[in-house]
Protein backbone atom coordinates (compact mmCIF):
# COMPACT_ATOMS: atom_id res chain seq x y z
CA UNK A 1 0.00 0.00 0.00
CA UNK A 2 2.78 2.69 0.48
CA UNK A 3 4.10 2.00 -2.79
CA UNK A 4 0.45 2.33 -4.09
CA UNK A 5 0.59 6.04 -2.40
CA UNK A 6 3.95 7.07 -3.51
CA UNK A 7 2.64 6.14 -7.12
CA UNK A 8 -0.08 8.45 -6.73
CA UNK A 9 1.58 11.04 -4.60
CA UNK A 10 4.38 11.24 -7.17
CA UNK A 11 2.12 11.36 -10.70
CA UNK A 12 0.05 13.78 -8.36
CA UNK A 13 2.97 16.30 -8.24
CA UNK A 14 3.85 15.60 -11.91
CA UNK A 15 0.88 16.71 -13.28
CA UNK A 16 -0.08 19.64 -10.70
CA UNK A 17 3.23 21.36 -11.33
CA UNK A 18 4.57 19.84 -14.85
CA UNK A 19 1.13 20.74 -16.11
CA UNK A 20 0.40 23.29 -14.14
CA UNK A 21 3.48 25.10 -14.89
CA UNK A 22 1.74 24.93 -18.78
CA UNK A 23 -1.51 25.71 -17.67
CA UNK A 24 -0.23 28.79 -15.43
CA UNK A 25 2.93 30.21 -16.29
CA UNK A 26 4.04 29.03 -19.71
CA UNK A 27 1.95 32.44 -21.37
CA UNK A 28 2.24 34.38 -18.26
CA UNK A 29 1.97 38.16 -20.28
CA UNK A 30 5.61 39.86 -20.46
CA UNK A 31 7.00 36.60 -18.00
CA UNK A 32 6.14 33.39 -19.21
CA UNK A 33 8.22 30.58 -18.90
CA UNK A 34 7.43 29.01 -22.95
CA UNK A 35 8.14 25.62 -24.17
CA UNK A 36 11.85 25.44 -22.25
CA UNK A 37 10.44 26.21 -19.31
CA UNK A 38 7.29 23.56 -19.70
CA UNK A 39 9.99 21.01 -20.57
CA UNK A 40 12.23 21.68 -17.24
CA UNK A 41 9.62 21.68 -15.34
CA UNK A 42 8.58 18.20 -16.19
CA UNK A 43 11.81 17.17 -15.54
CA UNK A 44 12.17 18.28 -12.44
CA UNK A 45 8.97 16.64 -11.08
CA UNK A 46 10.34 13.37 -12.10
CA UNK A 47 14.20 14.21 -10.91
CA UNK A 48 12.12 15.24 -7.43
CA UNK A 49 10.10 12.34 -7.38
CA UNK A 50 12.88 9.88 -7.95
CA UNK A 51 14.96 11.44 -5.10
CA UNK A 52 11.97 11.26 -2.84
CA UNK A 53 9.83 8.53 -3.41
CA UNK A 54 11.92 6.04 -5.76
CA UNK A 55 13.24 4.07 -2.97
CA UNK A 56 9.70 3.15 -2.17
CA UNK A 57 8.01 2.29 -5.28
CA UNK A 58 10.53 3.30 -7.84
CA UNK A 59 8.78 6.57 -9.17
CA UNK A 60 7.27 5.07 -12.48
CA UNK A 61 4.83 8.01 -12.14
CA UNK A 62 3.37 6.37 -15.78
CA UNK A 63 1.42 3.42 -16.65
CA UNK A 64 3.74 3.01 -20.02
CA UNK A 65 6.67 3.00 -17.51
CA UNK A 66 4.84 0.28 -15.72
CA UNK A 67 4.00 -1.96 -18.43
CA UNK A 68 7.70 -1.40 -19.99
CA UNK A 69 9.28 -2.24 -17.06
CA UNK A 70 6.98 -5.76 -16.54
CA UNK A 71 7.64 -6.59 -20.50
CA UNK A 72 11.49 -5.82 -19.72
CA UNK A 73 11.22 -8.45 -16.58
CA UNK A 74 11.85 -5.11 -14.23
CA UNK A 75 8.47 -5.47 -12.47
CA UNK A 76 5.81 -8.08 -11.61
CA UNK A 77 2.68 -8.83 -13.19
CA UNK A 78 0.72 -8.16 -9.81
CA UNK A 79 1.74 -4.54 -9.08
CA UNK A 80 0.96 -3.44 -12.70
CA UNK A 81 -2.91 -2.56 -12.40
CA UNK A 82 -2.49 -1.21 -9.23
CA UNK A 83 0.50 0.49 -9.95
CA UNK A 84 -1.61 2.06 -12.79
CA UNK A 85 -4.97 2.81 -10.46
CA UNK A 86 -2.49 4.68 -8.06
CA UNK A 87 -1.38 6.47 -11.12
CA UNK A 88 -4.34 7.72 -12.75
CA UNK A 89 -6.08 8.60 -9.14
CA UNK A 90 -2.52 11.05 -8.80
CA UNK A 91 -3.17 12.59 -12.13
CA UNK A 92 -7.27 13.15 -11.59
CA UNK A 93 -6.41 14.75 -7.99
CA UNK A 94 -3.74 17.14 -9.57
CA UNK A 95 -5.91 17.51 -12.49
CA UNK A 96 -8.91 18.53 -10.68
CA UNK A 97 -7.11 21.01 -8.46
CA UNK A 98 -5.54 22.83 -11.26
CA UNK A 99 -9.00 22.99 -12.86
CA UNK A 100 -10.22 24.92 -9.42
CA UNK A 101 -6.62 27.04 -10.06
CA UNK A 102 -7.05 28.05 -13.77
CA UNK A 103 -10.30 29.37 -13.00
CA UNK A 104 -9.84 31.19 -9.60
CA UNK A 105 -9.65 34.55 -11.93
CA UNK A 106 -12.62 33.88 -14.24
CA UNK A 107 -10.26 32.31 -16.86
CA UNK A 108 -11.68 29.46 -19.39
CA UNK A 109 -9.99 26.31 -19.12
CA UNK A 110 -9.38 26.03 -22.54
CA UNK A 111 -7.77 23.01 -24.19
CA UNK A 112 -6.68 21.93 -20.63
CA UNK A 113 -3.05 21.08 -21.99
CA UNK A 114 -4.84 18.41 -23.53
CA UNK A 115 -2.67 16.22 -26.19
CA UNK A 116 -4.05 16.44 -29.34
CA UNK A 117 -3.30 15.96 -33.39
CA UNK A 118 -4.31 17.46 -36.47
CA UNK A 119 -6.01 20.72 -35.82
CA UNK A 120 -5.52 20.42 -32.34
CA UNK A 121 -1.45 19.49 -32.21
CA UNK A 122 0.60 22.89 -31.61
CA UNK A 123 2.02 22.50 -34.80
CA UNK A 124 -1.10 21.24 -36.58
CA UNK A 125 1.07 17.52 -37.19
CA UNK A 126 -1.34 14.78 -38.29
CA UNK A 127 -2.04 11.45 -36.55
CA UNK A 128 0.64 9.34 -37.92
CA UNK A 129 2.87 12.31 -36.73
CA UNK A 130 2.06 11.96 -33.28
CA UNK A 131 1.49 8.24 -32.95
CA UNK A 132 5.30 8.21 -34.31
CA UNK A 133 6.44 10.82 -32.22
CA UNK A 134 4.55 9.54 -28.80
CA UNK A 135 6.04 5.84 -29.50
CA UNK A 136 9.42 6.65 -30.08
CA UNK A 137 9.85 8.94 -27.13
CA UNK A 138 8.52 6.57 -24.86
CA UNK A 139 10.48 4.11 -26.65
CA UNK A 140 13.92 5.81 -25.92
CA UNK A 141 12.53 7.05 -22.27
CA UNK A 142 11.87 3.58 -21.48
CA UNK A 143 15.28 2.31 -22.45
CA UNK A 144 16.96 5.14 -20.69
CA UNK A 145 15.16 4.25 -17.89
CA UNK A 146 15.63 1.12 -17.79
CA UNK A 147 19.72 1.36 -18.14
CA UNK A 148 19.90 4.27 -16.05
CA UNK A 149 18.40 2.41 -13.08
CA UNK A 150 20.42 -0.91 -13.88
CA UNK A 151 22.74 -2.44 -11.79
CA UNK A 152 25.87 -1.98 -13.73
CA UNK A 153 24.87 1.79 -14.15
CA UNK A 154 26.88 4.18 -12.06
CA UNK A 155 24.88 4.70 -9.05
CA UNK A 156 23.36 7.69 -7.81
CA UNK A 157 22.79 8.86 -11.02
CA UNK A 158 19.40 7.51 -12.27
CA UNK A 159 17.04 10.39 -11.28
CA UNK A 160 19.10 13.14 -13.22
CA UNK A 161 19.59 11.10 -16.66
CA UNK A 162 15.82 9.84 -16.13
CA UNK A 163 14.56 13.54 -15.44
CA UNK A 164 16.87 15.38 -18.20
CA UNK A 165 15.44 12.76 -20.71
CA UNK A 166 12.17 13.96 -20.15
CA UNK A 167 13.04 17.68 -20.72
CA UNK A 168 14.70 16.41 -23.99
CA UNK A 169 11.44 14.74 -25.25
CA UNK A 170 9.15 17.63 -24.07
CA UNK A 171 11.93 20.07 -26.44
CA UNK A 172 11.20 17.92 -28.94
CA UNK A 173 7.68 16.55 -29.44
CA UNK A 174 5.31 19.86 -27.48
CA UNK A 175 5.08 20.98 -30.82
CA UNK A 176 4.33 17.99 -32.33
CA UNK A 177 1.17 16.55 -29.51
CA UNK A 178 2.04 18.97 -26.77
CA UNK A 179 3.69 15.51 -25.44
CA UNK A 180 2.03 12.91 -23.48
CA UNK A 181 4.53 9.68 -23.46
CA UNK A 182 2.36 9.71 -19.92
CA UNK A 183 -1.46 7.76 -20.54
CA UNK A 184 -2.11 8.78 -17.18
CA UNK A 185 -1.28 12.63 -17.64
CA UNK A 186 -3.11 12.20 -21.14
CA UNK A 187 -6.10 10.79 -19.37
CA UNK A 188 -6.57 13.61 -16.34
CA UNK A 189 -6.63 16.11 -18.68
CA UNK A 190 -8.79 15.21 -21.26
CA UNK A 191 -11.43 14.28 -18.76
CA UNK A 192 -11.14 17.46 -17.79
CA UNK A 193 -11.41 19.24 -21.11
CA UNK A 194 -13.65 17.10 -22.82
CA UNK A 195 -14.76 17.15 -26.37
CA UNK A 196 -12.14 16.62 -29.18
CA UNK A 197 -9.72 15.69 -25.65
CA UNK A 198 -11.84 12.62 -25.15
CA UNK A 199 -12.19 11.75 -28.93
CA UNK A 200 -8.03 11.72 -29.81
CA UNK A 201 -7.05 10.16 -26.01
CA UNK A 202 -6.93 6.64 -27.46
CA UNK A 203 -3.93 7.86 -29.56
CA UNK A 204 -2.38 8.86 -26.52
CA UNK A 205 -2.56 5.66 -24.65
CA UNK A 206 -2.13 3.37 -27.38
CA UNK A 207 1.13 4.77 -28.98
CA UNK A 208 3.40 5.27 -25.03
CA UNK A 209 1.91 1.87 -24.61
CA UNK A 210 3.51 0.68 -27.40
CA UNK A 211 6.36 2.17 -27.64
CA UNK A 212 7.45 1.32 -23.86
CA UNK A 213 6.43 -2.92 -24.58
CA UNK A 214 8.72 -2.61 -27.54
CA UNK A 215 11.45 -0.79 -25.39
CA UNK A 216 10.73 -3.67 -22.64
CA UNK A 217 11.23 -6.38 -25.32
CA UNK A 218 14.45 -4.74 -26.64
CA UNK A 219 16.02 -4.42 -23.10
CA UNK A 220 15.56 -7.98 -21.86
CA UNK A 221 16.79 -9.58 -25.56
CA UNK A 222 19.80 -7.35 -24.35
CA UNK A 223 20.27 -8.48 -21.07
CA UNK A 224 19.91 -11.98 -22.11
CA UNK A 225 22.12 -11.91 -24.99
Amino acid sequence: MKRYLAELIGTFWLVFAGIGSALLAAAFPALGIGFLGVSLALGLTVITIAYSFGHISGAHLNPAVSIGLWVAGRFPAKDVLPYIISQVIGAFIAAGLLYIIVTGNGSPIGDFASNGYGEHSPGRYNMSSAFIMEAVMTFMFLLIIIGATSDKAPKGFAGIAIGLALTLIHLASIPVTNTSVNPARSISQAVVAGGWALSQLWLFIVAPIVGAAIAGAVSKYFRES
